[in-house]
């Protein structure tokens, strides 16, 4: 028997506004650690929620190390026309693609999502940065993994491990990218969906 909040439709909040700011200030130390310092240093977000995220990551770089400029750092990431499952999915129209000014080669570029699934956007992303130059390192910050890997791929920076059943959806809503309404409050949050 299925119990009432495990139900279709049901939903739960499993991080809040406080929650994802304290899991992006980690990652953020984090990545400098891992970077020892912020020396060659790019942030590229996937569009849509990842860029935003990058954007908060570079944000937060900047407060720790002053000779980081946010703008500068961060860029976004379009993966739309390397997925393999544009025959299956609905059509979604590319967003654009910007570097900073630097460019990518010889950096250590971080790619940024909100979740991690099956691993096919970030397969995509490594297609699309084939493209684009050749970085020294490439690196994945994600605020939720879900698990349910397809792909031998993993990230090196997690906000939050979520146990997940295939069948759930993890929703990830952000002030800059979500109009309020439909139920949510306006206020940042990633929430499970019970799936059918």
């Amino acid at each position: 028997m299925i119990p009432e909040a495990a139900a279709a439709g049901a939903s739960r909040v499993v991080m809040s506004a406080a929650d994802i700011d304290r899991a992006l200030t980690r990652i953020a130390h984090e990545i400098l650690e891992a970077n020892k310092g912020s020396k060659d240093l790019l942030l590229l977000g996937i569009p849509r929620r990842g860029f935003p995220l990058a954007q908060r990551l570079a944000a937060k770089l900047a407060a720790t190390d002053p000779s980081i400029d946010a703008d500068e750092v961060v860029g976004q990431l379009d993966v739309t026309m390397f997925r393999d499952d544009l025959a299956r999915q609905p059509t979604r129209a590319p967003e654009r693609t910007r570097l900073p000014a630097a460019g990518i080669d010889d950096k250590v570029v971080v790619l940024v999502d909100d979740v991690l699934f099956s691993g096919r956007t970030i397969r995509a992303a490594l297609d699309a940065l084939v493209d684009l130059g050749r970085p020294r390192a490439v690196r994945l910050a994600v605020l939720a993994d879900r698990g349910h890997r397809e792909l031998p791929i993993r990230a090196d920076h997690v906000g939050k491990n979520l146990p997940t059943a295939s069948a759930e959806k993890v929703r990830v809503r952000l002030i800059e990218t979500d109009a309020a309404g439909s139920g949510w409050s306006g206020s940042d949050e990633v929430v499970i969906e019970a799936g059918l």
